[in-house]
């Protein structure tokens, strides 16, 4: 049986993103015209207008009546990268683990994939530096990613170091979303661990992590940090 092929329009869509993506344009460059594609790749007019309405589907171009297409301003598939800066050496950072709590509330259930009927576990931590709290965490872990909560409480120190001794899953490797948001009201258990004045404000990170190969939800972490820990660098590449 013959194999089907990639339609034309695909394979130059891939080429034309593979320059866009490469560096060969920048935000804003006036892109390839129609009239260009069929020449240079000896294409039909319908299949470099296919092309260029993938690119622009995908958010990778932009085109306008009567004036041509350009580079995207804001092109979807480029890779920025969002990296804490720490204030401190990692060797001033200490982690207390305040809590572990075995809970089934729905709001918790419901941000962990759980079932009415199945529980999670609640690990709370403050994390100091340099003797000053700075960061509060609360963890939600399903029950089936805790292998032993009775063992002791130090074992939850560090989260991600559990899940690579218990269950050979490197945290690191697998997809996640966090939102950051600045807070000028919060719990007043919040006030009183990092040690805020009135009218100080804190920064709520929440964050979900997923499993790749099977999208379980693995943990969702509700972290208070204080404002003046709170920095960070955008790249691009």
């Amino acid at each position: 049986m013959k194999l089907s092929r990639e339609p034309k329009y695909l394979r130059l869509k891939k080429t034309l993103q593979s320059q866009i993506l490469s560096g060969n344009f920048q935000e804003g460059d006036k892109f390839h015209t129609e009239s260009e594609l069929v020449t240079a790749f000896n294409v039909s007019s319908i299949t470099a207008i296919r092309a260029l309405n993938e690119l622009e589907k995908e958010g990778l171009v932009e085109r306008k009546q009567g004036v041509g297409t350009f580079v995207s301003r804001s092109r979807l598939e480029r890779l920025v990268k969002f990296s804490d800066i720490e204030l401190f050496e990692p060797s001033q950072d200490e982690t207390t683990v305040l809590s572990v709590t075995k809970g089934n509330h729905p709001k918790y259930l419901n941000r962990l994939g759980l079932h009415k009927t199945e529980y999670y576990y609640q690990v709370i931590r403050l994390r100091t530096a340099q003797g000053k709290p700075y960061i509060y965490h609360h963890t939600y872990l399903p029950h089936d990613f805790v292998k032993d909560a009775h063992v002791g409480k130090e074992q939850f120190t560090s989260i991600y170091q559990l899940f690579k001794k218990d269950f050979n899953i490197v945290m690191s490797d697998e997809v996640f979303e966090e939102t950051n948001e600045i807070r000028l009201s919060y719990p007043d258990a919040v006030a009183k661990q990092l040690k805020l004045k009135t009218n100080e404000p804190a920064v709520l990170q929440i964050r979900t992590t997923r499993q790749k190969k099977t999208n379980r939800i693995l943990e969702y972490v509700e972290t208070y940090k204080r404002w003046d820990y709170y920095k960070f660098k955008i790249s691009s590449r």
